[in-house]
């Protein structure tokens, strides 16, 4: 994702066949390097907050849910998912990009270029197609909340995560094969850079199938079901009976903080996947100011990574109050009973209260000997 770097700098090649550098070239170098530079530090202290927020944060989005077993219902086993995908870009993408820009050299062998740049894309997709399952689950929840019971639960939840990882691992594997370490001249001085096949051919089928598998099709599907879900919570009645309106409320709730992640990760990606189109379907000029979009572009896909736990602490009560406890050290984070006891409708009488918290008794008698699967929606709130 670094290679119109490499197309400014050899674009300067030609001066370099003289040993003799006039005033004009050695300006020009001194330039150059000025340049070089100022983007050593710039994405020494962007990457940096990237990487330690975005480590910090889906390790502890992680952590939260499954030391809690009263949260892991299905729509937060797939959040795990998409926290393990954004931490694994975290890890295994972020610090090797910003060695592309800090360094003049690729010091990890062309293996290790290969196997890089072939988790990069991994983790991509991974949380794309993380984010389709999200919102197929909130579809089933809103639409189908009766009918979808017997499938909604955390085995089937962990066997769609796992297929597809699976799936995605096995058909990015083509992508390992188009990276390779590339060696140039700048002025006097040897470099290399871990990139894509200079092949123009190959790059437009490359970045066309991301652009096209990796981001429109998935937020098409993504736009579809929402749409469904939309119309059925803004005009439709819920088939299989009412609800409590508290639940009606939670499911709201959840939906909402799923809207606006997706929406976030479309943003986010949105300018690279513009730069790739221009760079390899259009006129894409090598310059400062393009290569200064391009890492910005960068930036913005890389920091979508780090804000999904900032999203869930601002928007999840229960993810707030569990990071809260789960920092602060003081003891396990809250059950399913103490959900319903500080989650009572406000205003709610002292009978309203035991009422709930016997419906809540009865439910978990019967999650434990019926359905060790038992789904529970509230605790996403």
């Amino acid at each position: 994702m670094t290679s119109g770097f490499i197309n400014i700098t050899s674009g300067m090649m030609n001066s370099t066949m003289s040993n003799n550098l006039s005033e004009s070239i050695q300006g020009e170098m001194e330039s150059a390097l000025a340049f070089e530079r100022a983007v050593h530090l710039a994405v020494s202290i962007i990457f940096g907050i990237v990487v330690l927020v975005g480590f910090l944060g889906n390790l502890l989005v992680i952590i939260v849910v499954w030391s809690n077993t009263q949260m892991q219902n299905t729509t937060n086993i797939l959040i795990v998912s998409l926290a393990f995908a954004d931490l694994s870009f975290i890890i295994f993408c972020v610090p090797f990009t910003a060695t592309k820009y800090v360094m003049s050299t690729w010091p990890f062998g062309t293996l290790w270029c290969k196997i890089s740049s072939y988790l990069m894309y991994v983790c991509a997709f991974a949380s794309v197609y993380t984010l389709v399952l999200m919102s197929l689950d909130r579809y089933l929840a809103v639409v189908h909340p009766i009918t979808s019971m017997k499938i909604r639960n955390r085995r089937n939840a962990n066997f769609l995560v796992v297929l597809t990882w699976i799936v995605i691992l096995g058909s990015n594997l083509p992508a390992a094969f188009e990276f390779h370490v590339l060696e140039y001249k700048f002025y006097e001085s040897n470099r290399s850079t871990c990139i894509l096949e200079q092949n123009y051919s190959v790059a437009r089928r490359f970045h066309g199938c991301f652009f096209a598998f990796g981001y429109v099709l998935p937020l098409t599907l993504i736009c579809v079901l929402y749409g469904f879900m939309l119309k059925r919570l803004l005009y439709g009645v819920v088939p299989g009976g009412s609800q409590r309106a508290e639940s009606i409320r939670s499911k709201k709730r959840v939906t909402k903080m799923i809207i606006i992640v997706v929406g976030i990760f479309a943003l986010c990606w949105l300018p690279i996947q513009i730069m790739f189109l221009v760079q390899y379907f259009g006129h894409f000029e090598a310059n400062p100011i393009t290569f200064g979009i391009q890492m910005t572009a960068n930036c913005l896909a890389y920091m979508n990574s780090c804000v999904n736990p900032i999203l869930y602490a601002f928007l999840s009560e229960n993810f707030r109050r569990s990071f809260r406890k789960l920092l602060c050290c003081k003891g396990q984070v809250s059950t399913k009973f103490e959900y319903e006891r500080t989650h009572a409708p406000r205003g709610a009488d002292k009978e309203t209260k035991e009422m709930l918290l016997n419906n809540l008794n009865h439910t978990n008698n019967d999650c434990s000997t019926k359905d060790k699967n038992c789904n529970t929606e509230n605790t996403v709130t």
